[in-house]
């Protein structure tokens, strides 16, 4: 199958392009830089110059393409609200592309946007209050296509997709605990986080693209519910500091941007997901990965 790929060159699209890869798919990425399409030459992928701000351009690349994987998202959380419409307008240009072929189209969401306090479902729908309100109707409109003849499929991934160079919540929580010389969670750290690693995330987007039915929502997610406790007190002891709580009040003052997220129980569970599509995470859960050390000797993360 000819794939074409938005943010092919990514921490999770990367390892995306190399499941398809390896599995005998032709893949075509989109790339910014000169750098992104190295990374994709090298990797044995066709290059196809854009981003998200060309929606036409996106439209373009996936006309030739058998099926399409959405990973693109700019994470700008100073114009959070802006960054979602850009993703839209990607989404609806490429959904309209596919519209009537029956071809496969998996786009990405999240797990964070679900009810809070219990294990959510894929039969779940998002809440109001969810720190990422603004991108959640996207996957709305990506599955909209269902009903116009595109094979379209959702995968929510966990707030933490973890692994070797991950960039995102975890990175920031160290470099915040180095910064502020303790390793803190919010009351008593009870709040559940979900997780998965980057290359079970990867083989679950090809497993959609080869066999999900149109308009099903999947769950990227092998940890259920990671206590919030538990990552501070591995950070804590990898960097040798105290493991503290901060009252609820302080959360935005204390982790910045992350507040919103921190102290939110959002577990979540892949069990349809799973039985839908055979996938079996085989990777590290997230203290195992936390664990191995890697993360504390890669720099700071970037926002």
């Amino acid at each position: 199958m000819r794939v074409f790929i938005t943010g092919a060159t990514g921490f999770i699209g990367s390892a995306v392009v190399q499941e398809l890869i390896d599995a005998g798919h032709q893949v075509v990425g989109v790339a910014r830089s000169d750098a992104g399409a190295a990374f994709l030459t090298s990797a044995g992928a066709e290059v196809h110059r854009g981003d998200l701000r060309d929606p036409d351009g996106l439209r373009r690349g996936a006309a030739t393409a058998d099926g399409v994987i959405h990973l693109a998202f700019q994470h700008d959380f100073a114009n959070f609200e802006a960054s979602a419409r850009t993703e839209r307008r990607a989404i609806e240009m490429l959904g309209e592309e596919l519209a009537g072929s029956d071809r496969p189209f998996v786009v990405t969401s999240g797990t964070a946007g679900l009810p809070p306090g219990r294990v959510s479902t894929e039969d779940d729908g998002f809440v109001a209050d969810s720190p990422a309100a603004a991108r959640m109707p996207n996957e709305a409109a990506a599955l909209a296509f269902a009903e116009r003849g595109v094979r379209v499929s959702a995968v929510r991934l966990a707030p933490s997709v973890h692994g070797v160079g991950d960039h995102g919540f975890v990175p920031r929580l160290i470099d915040l605990a180095r910064e502020r010389g303790v390793s803190a969670y919010v009351g008593d750290g009870a709040d559940r986080w979900p997780a998965v690693h980057r290359l079970d995330a990867a083989r679950l987007y090809r497993l959609a693209l080869e066999s999900a039915a149109a308009g099903t929502r999947l769950h990227g997610v092998d940890d259920e519910g990671v206590p919030f406790r538990d990552i501070a007190a591995v950070i804590g002891a990898h960097l040798d500091l105290p493991v503290t709580a901060i009252p609820a009040a302080e959360a935005e003052a204390h982790f910045g941007w992350l507040g919103i997220l921190v102290g939110r129980d959002i577990p979540a569970s892949s069990t349809q997901t799973r039985k839908l599509l055979g996938w079996q995470p085989e990777q590290p859960s997230l203290i195992a990965d936390l664990d191995e050390g890697h993360y504390f000797g890669q720099g700071a993360a970037q926002a």
